[in-house]
């Protein structure tokens, strides 16, 4: 297999090396590229952070879990290639005049970070940065930097690397649609998918697992779209959680703003719903919000294709509703007129997993709980409906009362575990506590608050 892309502005062919050799690896040690930083090489700490563009499309990604041919077809800018012959990126001319650097080591991820979001023309810095860390700054002149650079005009490599990716289009070396993933799997039904890497590049950087029969399917275009309707929004599975949030930003608000506190603009940019959805982990914060809004998944086999129920899927924990070589094709939202809140608890605001994560969407008719649909993370061993809890609900006045006589139920639905993020106590009063929350806000326009934190 042969994997061509674009390395700072140069062709670059890579030949004969395992499916799961690293960016990162291939930078430091092939080609002494050493400004890439290995840190924590598991996506959280955002000095190995690079550019990766697919023409007019820039994102920053962690390297230490992206694999090689993930990067086929596509540009790729280490902070070795943001300068414009002598002349500094804005971004590092402005981390120098504004002091954004002391020990140094991490600085590279940042000018990464700040360089890409130059590009898109971004300006919310606290989210494009919240994926990179350090210890000596205090971050407070970083943003400086950042935000000294917004006016700055961008550098002529952009453009030169847009172009130049059209001669690296042919040759595909992933399958391009649905009915090729869907033969091959068939035919390989112990391989392994991968849409992001963000969760098996652990196991490769973690747990040194050797995966020899994989497939990489986050350029399937048919599976990277997003369909909107009358009847409600398909989500193909390869879509990223950076492109969800945009796409229900205006539909659904909360579920963008959990989405917001995803990881890190690094993993957003990579990571899929279909991932985040077959992972199964009891703590992806995707499906307890896709369950609440009653999400379907699409379920292919070959050519055979089932619809169930999101909240179906999940049987127990580490085991899913799903055969061996059948694969999450789409997620579908109905159209719905009520509206969704979340609420995410973490011990910080940025980049951590959920302790609690609550997701409720009613419809009240003159005063009265008509339909109520209650989700959780993080209470079982899988994303989980408090059904006790809405059968308590269903059909009684929309008052404090209600709320309060139905919170016993919380213990029927959920037996939660104590671990290093929280208590089985305390995860218990949180998720009552959610319920009681959304009552208020709902009936007294209280101020949404998401940094909730144990």
């Amino acid at each position: 297999m042969s994997i061509s892309f674009l390395l700072n502005g140069k062709t670059t062919t890579v030949s004969n090396v395992p499916p799961t050799h690293t960016l990162l690896d291939y930078l430091r040690e092939t080609r002494g590229l050493t400004g890439t930083k290995e840190g924590c090489n598991e996506g959280d700490c955002g000095a190995c952070t690079v550019m990766v563009s697919d023409g007019d499309s820039h994102r920053s990604m962690n390297a230490c879990i992206l694999f090689l041919p993930q990067l086929h077809g596509k540009s790729v800018r280490t902070v070795e290639g943001v300068a414009t012959g002598d002349t500094p990126h804005p971004v590092q001319t402005a981390m120098i005049e504004k002091h954004g650097s002391q020990c140094g080591f991490c600085t590279p991820g940042f000018i990464m970070s700040m360089t890409t979001a130059h590009a898109n023309g971004a300006t919310d810095h606290d989210d494009q940065l919240a994926g990179n860390l350090c210890r000596c700054t205090g971050y407070a002149p970083i943003i400086r930097a950042a935000v000294a650079a917004e006016e700055v005009a961008k550098p002529d490599w952009l453009g030169k690397d847009a172009k130049a990716l059209d001669a690296l289009k042919t040759n595909a070396i992933h399958p391009q649609s649905s009915d090729e993933l869907a033969a091959w799997y068939e035919a390989n039904p112990d391989g392994t998918l991968i849409g992001g890497a963000t969760d098996v590049g652990l196991w490769v950087t973690k747990k040194l697992a050797a995966l020899d029969t994989v497939c990489f399917i986050s350029q399937i275009k048919d599976m990277c779209q997003i369909e909107t309707t009358k009847d409600g929004m398909r989500i193909g599975a390869c879509v990223t959680i950076t492109a969800l949030r945009k796409a229900t930003e205006a539909i659904h608000p909360d579920f963008a703003e959990m989405l917001r506190r995803f990881a890190s603009t690094q993993i957003r940019n990579t990571a899929t719903i279909g991932g985040n959805i077959a992972n199964g982990s009891p703590i992806g914060d995707g499906p307890p919000a896709l369950i609440a809004l009653g999400a379907t998944l699409t379920l292919r086999k070959g050519d055979t294709r089932r619809e169930i129920l999101l909240q179906d899927f999940f049987v127990d924990y580490g085991k899913q509703d799903r055969s061996a070589g059948e694969f999450v094709e789409s997620i579908f939202i109905p159209t719905q007129t009520d509206r969704l809140k979340c609420y995410k608890l973490t011990k910080r605001f940025d980049q951590d997993i959920s302790a609690v994560l609550g997701c409720f969407n009613f419809h009240i008719e003159d005063e009265k709980i008509v339909c109520c649909s209650i989700a959780y993370g993080g209470m079982a061993a899988t994303p989980k409906r408090a059904t006790h809890v809405e059968n308590a609900l269903l059909g009684q006045p929309w008052t404090k009362e209600t709320i309060t006589t139905a919170l016993p139920a919380f213990a029927q639905d959920f037996t939660p575990m104590s671990d290093m993020r929280a208590s089985k106590e305390y995860r218990l009063k949180a998720a009552q506590n959610m319920l009681q929350r959304y009552f208020l806000e709902d009936t007294q326009n209280a101020p949404r608050v998401l940094e909730t934190t144990p």
